[in-house]
This record gives structure tokens, C-alpha cells and sequence, in this order.
């Protein structure tokens, strides 16, 4: 070790600082990012502290940035790389295999995943992988995971999204265990961009190459998603008012096994105020549940998904002594001539709100499933809201969280009044 403190002339981003004392309690992350924010610089930071810090028992601790390509890895990684290398002492750099060798032994080495076959056989501390989903399928499962598991080594994802494939499943695999770090971070969190610059950038984008590029969107290059991804975007950033007279609402969308879920939402006027998910649940269970949830809330409607599996849970808060409106999504629609059935009036209903300066949770699979469904037109030219089969046949789980907030639109719901008090006349005599 130096006998001096190492300092480097590098000014961390809040965002970036928040990262990378983040990683230090995870094995495995996925850091969503929007371009030019600076996530390459910070994980290029990353490697370069864990190497002078390494303790591996291994006689050379082996860190790795590997990019889909390796010219890309040195376009992208290789100067900045040597840019905060130079002010260590002992330094080696190999400029044939694009490494550097600190005084303690340790290697930081780029690689191209377009050669998986170049990295097997090497045992890994630390990898970082730019731009996974540009990789080929196997590269992470079958190359570097293996290579990391005698070294107990770490693996940060980073990138940008380009639509829902390896990396969204990656990141949704992060959102779900509790030993991933998962981290998103759109243009206005980092303050990488300045506002004035974003105001441009979102007046000259087209709408959904900004959602992708700068909003982190992985839905955002669906053009024929039904539901815009800048309602859901901001009804996300919103705050919660202070005061919200509207009448409660529940909406209960009904599973039971598999990978659906069941999903009870609590919706006041504008403002989504809570939503609760189950798997795997038994019936009787979500009935018990829901009739508690009834009991300490008191709503003014409860809305429940009454095609199949939903009806006997309907059946029995009736049983309880609740008043329930079983809803039966493939119905006729209230506007026949509008609507291909209730469902398409219900999810129209349900982005007219968010448009109405809605307020929704900042929920990853929330955001999903309201910007998964595709929309069309049957032979009389009525609004169609893509099925759940149709979704799945696509690789996409069933919107049973969107499903659960549209129920709360099947009817009307009037506020509740008080009736005025009865007039009396006293006689003073």
C-alpha cells in the first residue's frame, strides 16, 4: 500500500456518490441509467477501488470491464481507465490486452463479449458489464457467472434501457431478491443534464426515444402501448396532497396460483394510495384479508374481478356482510358503441385519470403493467385492450396490478353527502 493517500481529481455526482457506497453491500446489482449521466466513469471508479483494496487469496486479483465489443470497451472505458491510473505509484499498463497491474498485483483487464469464449477458464473479483442485453445470451449464465464463484467475486450491470429483454429481466430479477441492488435513474434524478438542456432535448426527441433514452423506460419503444408512458412517468414524480375529500375505492384483481397475482388497490379520487400484492394465496385467505381491509377502511365502493376465481372471493364477502360490485371484464361496456367490452372502458377511463394530474405509487411493476397492453380496433371500429393470453403469448406476465386500478373505473362513484339536519322551532313561550 502507498504510504501516502491517493487522491483522484474526480467529483462524484450525487447520484453516482449514492451508487457507489450503495455496492458496497451488495454481491450483485443493476443500475438502470440515462444516457451520458456518467455511469461509466463511476464504474470504472468502482473497479479501480476494489483493486487497490483487494485481499483476494489468489495471487492476482482479476477485475474486468467487458463491453459487447472490445473496441467498444476501449472507445468507451480505456482512457478514462488510464486517466486515474497515472497517479499510482508502481503502475503497469499492457496496452495489447488492455490491462493495467497495480502495486499490489491486482489486474483491471477489458474485455469483448463477442469472444465469450476469451474469458473462460479465468477466475473474476469484480466484473462490470456494459450493455448486457447487446451481449450474446449466454455470456453472463455461462461464462462469467461460473468465473466468479470460487473468488466469491461481485457483478454490476449497468446500461440504458432498449426495450424489455435481458437487462429488464435482470432488473426485474434485482427489484425481487433482497441480496440485488436495484437502482433507476432517470434524467431528473442524476442532474446530469441540465433542465434547460432536458426542455430540449425533450422538445427535439420523438416522445418514446426519450423515454427510452432519458426516462429509462423500458416500455418506452412500444408506440401501440394504450397507455403513454409520460402519464405514468409523471404521475409517478407526483406528491400526494395534503388534503383528498374524494371517496375510497377498492379495486381486488383475483388469483390464485401460478404466476399471476392477486392485487387489492386502494384508489381516493386522484390519488392511488396503496396496493397489495399477493401470490399464491388460497381464496378464503384473500377473502379474510379483504373483508379486514373493508372493516378498517370503510369504502365507499368495493370493485371485485367476478370472472372466475373472483366470484367465489365475492361470494363470500357477501357472506361477511359486505356489499361488493362483482365486475366481469369481457361484459358489455357502458358504451356499447364506444368500447369492445368493459375492459377497454375501464382502461380508458383509467388514463383519462392519469391524465387528470394523477397520483400513483413509484412502483417498477405498477409502471409495467399499466404501459404493457397494446391497444386496437374490432369490425365495428370499438376500442380493443390487448388480452391477458395475447400478453403472455408476448413473454409478458399478466397486468394484474393495472387490472386491479382499472376495476375501480367499472362505475361510477359518487362522493358522499351529508343530508342537512332537520329544522326545529322551539316555542320560548
Amino acid at each position: 500500500m502507498p504510504e501516502r493517500p491517493i487522491y483522484f481529481k474526480y467529483s462524484t455526482r450525487p447520484w453516482q456518490k449514492e451508487v457507489l457506497a450503495a455496492l458496497a453491500a451488495f454481491r450483485f446489482a443493476v443500475i438502470v441509467a440515462h444516457r451520458r449521466a456518467g455511469k461509466t466513469e463511476a464504474m470504472v471508479l468502482r473497479l479501480l477501488l476494489a483493486a487497490m483494496d483487494a485481499k483476494s487469496p489468489y495471487p492476482a486479483p482479476l477485475f474486468a470491464y467487458i463491453a459487447p465489443f472490445l473496441n467498444q470497451a476501449r472507445a468507451v472505458a480505456w482512457g478514462r481507465l488510464k486517466h486515474y491510473c497515472r497517479v499510482l505509484p508502481g503502475l503497469k499498463i499492457n496496452e495489447t490486452e488492455s490491462s493495467v497491474t497495480l502495486w499490489n498485483g491486482a489486474v483491471i483487464r477489458l474485455f469483448g463479449a463477442d469472444y465469450p469464449d476469451r474469458l473462460r477458464g479465468l477466475g473474476f473479483d469484480g466484473v462490470i458489464l456494459d450493455e448486457v442485453a447487446q451481449m450474446k445470451p449466454d455470456t453472463w449464465g455461462a461464462v462469467v457467472r461460473p468465473a466468479l464463484s470460487d473468488r466469491r467475486g461481485w457483478a454490476v450491470f449497468i446500461g440504458t434501457p432498449k426495450g424489455r429483454n435481458v437487462f429488464h429481466e435482470l432488473y426485474q430479477e434485482a427489484l425481487a431478491k433482497e441480496d440485488w441492488l436495484a437502482g433507476l435513474y432517470p434524467v431528473d434524478r442524476t442532474g446530469a443534464i441540465s433542465p434547460e438542456e432536458t426542455v430540449c432535448l425533450k422538445t427535439d426527441m420523438p416522445p418514446d426515444l426519450y423515454g427510452q433514452e432519458y426516462l429509462c423506460d423500458f416500455t418506452a419503444a412500444n408506440a401501440d402501448s394504450f397507455v403513454d408512458f409520460i402519464l405514468v412517468h409523471e404521475a409517478a414524480r407526483r406528491e400526494i396532497p395534503a388534503r383528498n375529500p374524494a371517496p375510497l375505492v377498492f379495486g381486488l384483481d383475483v388469483a390464485r396460483f401460478g404466476d399471476d397475482r392477486t392485487v387489492l388497490v386502494r384508489r381516493r379520487g386522484l390519488v392511488l394510495e396503496n396496493v397489495v400484492i399477493r401470490q399464491g394465496q388460497d381464496l378464503m385467505r384473500t377473502a379474510s384479508e379483504t373483508s379486514e381491509a373493508i372493516n378498517l377502511r370503510r369504502p365507499r365502493a368495493v370493485f371485485v374481478d367476478a370472472a372466475g376465481l373472483g366470484a367465489g372471493v365475492a361470494d363470500r364477502l357477501r357472506q361477511l356482510g359486505h356489499r361488493v360490485i362483482g365486475v366481469n371484464s369481457g361484459a358489455k361496456a357502458l358504451d356499447p358503441d364506444r368500447f369492445h367490452n368493459l375492459k377497454a372502458e375501464m382502461w380508458s377511463k383509467m388514463r383519462d385519470w392519469l391524465a387528470e394530474s394523477a397520483v400513483i405509487p413509484d412502483r417498477p411493476e405498477l409502471k409495467d403493467d399499466l404501459l404493457a397492453p397494446r391497444y386496437d380496433f374490432d369490425h365495428a371500429g370499438r376500442l380493443k385492450i390487448e388480452s391477458k393470453d395475447s400478453l403472455k403469448a408476448r413473454g409478458l406476465r399478466s397486468t394484474d396490478l393495472a387490472d386491479a386500478l382499472a376495476l375501480t373505473f367499472a362505475q361510477p362513484v359518487a362522493a358522499f353527502r351529508r343530508q342537512p339536519r332537520e329544522a326545529k322551532f322551539y316555542d320560548r313561550d
